[in-house]
């Protein structure tokens, strides 16, 4: 990362993928601002926090607010906030389809926009979203998180070509299984579901990565480090794929 010292803001930064790249960040030398729904896994990264829900602007307004009076402008947002269930798509009621397009894609339009206007008067700022290989690619029984991660493509691409001249940057990360809380829900639901042992159900996730490893934390957040960097001013509007191969 460049000087002088960023300030980052990571939603959903109490767990998984949020909180290895929140530290990530801080260990490169940035001021990070994690916020979440839950305060106990904010506080527990010893790093500053604000509660916020990305599926209410108003509730990213304020985080947002009270982040920049304490440590300035927000420089680069990484919305990495999600959630994922699990349905066939026959019994999709519009409660799920709601809840999936609110977290997954509303949360990354929120978080983006509350970050904006600082970035766009600086003349730098990085606007990354954790997406998914979802993003890139259909599911089974995952339709709606499958629609909203598309949608964050969709964005990306779009949010990058407006901002294209303004010095600030647009892009998705799209992992594939990362070893995370999330994952192990999967894993549960799989064997609830089947009646699979555990290291089974686990394969049955592996197959789809041709190097058949579950994608681990620290990855995604030194993808999103590098996106940050200077190296990545030229790289807008991409979604990339962590995934072995895969997509």
């Amino acid at each position: 990362m460049s000087h002088p010292t960023r300030h980052v803001v990571v939603t959903g930064g109490g767990t998984g993928v949020g909180a290895a790249t929140a530290h990530a960040f801080a260990r490169a030398g940035a001021d990070v601002t994690i916020m979440g729904r839950t305060k106990q896994t904010l506080v527990q990264q010893g790093l500053p926090f604000q509660l916020c829900d990305v599926t209410d602007a108003g509730s990213v307004e304020e985080a947002f607010s009270n982040a920049r009076d304490k440590s300035g402008p927000v420089d680069i947002v990484v919305a990495n906030a999600g959630a994922a269930e699990s349905v066939p798509f026959a019994k999709l009621t519009p409660e799920i389809l709601n809840r999936m397009l609110s977290v997954n894609l509303t949360g990354v339009v929120n978080c983006w926009q509350a970050g904006l206007a600082a970035m766009t008067e600086a003349g730098w700022g990085r606007l990354i979203a954790v997406a998914s290989t979802a993003g890139l690619k259909g599911y089974p029984y995952v339709s709606a998180y499958c629609s909203a991660k598309h949608g964050v493509v969709g964005l990306t691409r779009s949010v990058a070509l407006e901002l294209a001249r303004t010095g600030v940057t647009a892009n998705a990360i799209c992992p594939g299984f990362v070893e995370t809380p999330l994952l192990q829900r999967s894993v549960d639901n799989i064997i609830q579901k089947t009646g699979m042992g555990q290291e089974e159900a686990k394969k049955s996730l592996l197959i789809s990565n041709p190097q058949r490893r579950f994608i681990k934390t620290d990855e995604v957040a030194q993808a999103a480090l590098w996106l940050a960097s200077d190296g990545a001013k030229s790289v807008n509007g991409h979604a990339l794929s962590l995934s072995g191969g895969e997509i």
